[in-house]
């Protein structure tokens, strides 16, 4: 069966990885063009393209599906299916019918809950108990269509994005080759419309979704610090600099205060006031990165910077999006 591969990150690569070592037959893969990385912005292939070409599959990389001519050299390549994951192109009528078997994607949600880009970050910022793997028939809509394979995954108590990530790669990486097996052997896919109810949308993560605000409560803080756990890191700003949030976790107050006053300071511990009602709580800082610096205990950083009880941690900027990882 020949099987063709659209992706991009690493979320893809592993499902990628998992197709080839299943023995089929890959004429072709297709990824976004390289992109400027780093500080001296040199061109860096995708995790899939770098994939591919250890394995010596062949890699269209066009910055547009739109176009017939556009196209036309990936659908010159006659395909069974074409498996897609986190590709980050919208695919036209005449690609979905590209293959003869349609196109299949992996995505890491439990549909309808969670359509669209970011289903993994918006999962734990919600505090969801438990998401999923979707492998869909794909059809127009966004992450509409019927669904051939579901895999339930439950997220843990401290989970992260890049936890989370691991774990929902693992278990896409498995179902699509489940599916792929079940499509050689029986010739065709059972799939089942998805429930008319309970679809949510995960919009693409902006540069302000991480900033945090401290007048809303520990809780909530917490899990979205955990949800932009490695990119693109929560951030505050204390004393006019900028700062990531890495680890932290919700503690009871006892009295009231200001959102963002440092309500305890001792040894290790840094508490920040949350919400505006002693119930809120606060956080309890244990990771940190000042504003060109690097990770460091949130303790040393507050003794380096004579933060103490009295001290206030402000909003993260919303526009420039905090501090960039060195």
């Amino acid at each position: 069966m020949r099987v063709g591969f659209a992706g991009t990150p690493a979320f893809a690569a592993r499902a990628l990885e998992a197709i080839a070592r299943a023995g089929y037959t890959i004429p072709l893969v297709l990824t976004r063009p390289d992109r400027p990385k780093g500080r001296g912005l040199k061109l860096e292939p995708s995790p899939v393209k770098a994939l591919a070409a250890s394995l010596g599959i062949p890699v269209l990389q066009p910055a547009t599906l739109k176009s017939e001519a556009a196209r036309a050299e990936a659908l010159a390549i006659p395909l069974d299916v074409l498996v897609v994951a986190a590709y980050g192109l919208i695919l036209p009528e005449a690609v979905l019918a590209w293959p003869r078997h349609g196109c299949l994607n992996i995505h890491a949600s439990k549909l309808p809950r969670w359509r669209g880009a970011a289903p993994i970050a918006r999962a734990i910022e919600a505090g969801d108990a438990a998401t999923g793997i979707t492998i869909m028939q794909m059809d127009a809509g966004l992450d509409t269509g019927p669904m051939v394979e579901v895999v339930d995954v439950p997220i843990g108590a401290r989970e992260t994005g890049g936890t989370l990530h691991d774990r929902l790669a693992l278990a896409g990486a498995q179902a699509i080759v489940t599916v792929l097996r079940r499509l050689e052997r029986e010739g065709a896919l059972a799939a089942l419309p998805q429930p008319a109810v309970g679809a949510t949308y995960a919009a693409k993560v902006g540069k302000g979704d991480a900033a945090i605000d401290w007048g809303r409560p520990a809780a909530t803080l917490d899990a979205l610090i955990r949800a932009y756990d490695p990119s693109p890191g929560a951030h505050a700003t204390c004393a006019g600099e900028a700062v990531k949030i890495w680890r932290a976790h919700p503690v009871p107050r006892s009295a009231p205060a200001e959102p963002g006053d440092v309500v305890a300071r001792s040894g290790g511990i840094l508490d920040v006031a949350c919400g505006t009602r002693v119930e809120d709580g606060a956080l309890r800082l244990v990771e940190v990165q000042p504003s060109g610096g690097r990770r460091m205990a949130a303790g040393a950083y507050a003794a380096g910077r004579g933060i103490d009880v009295g001290s206030r941690f402000g909003p993260g900027d919303r526009e420039a999006g905090g501090v960039p990882r060195p």
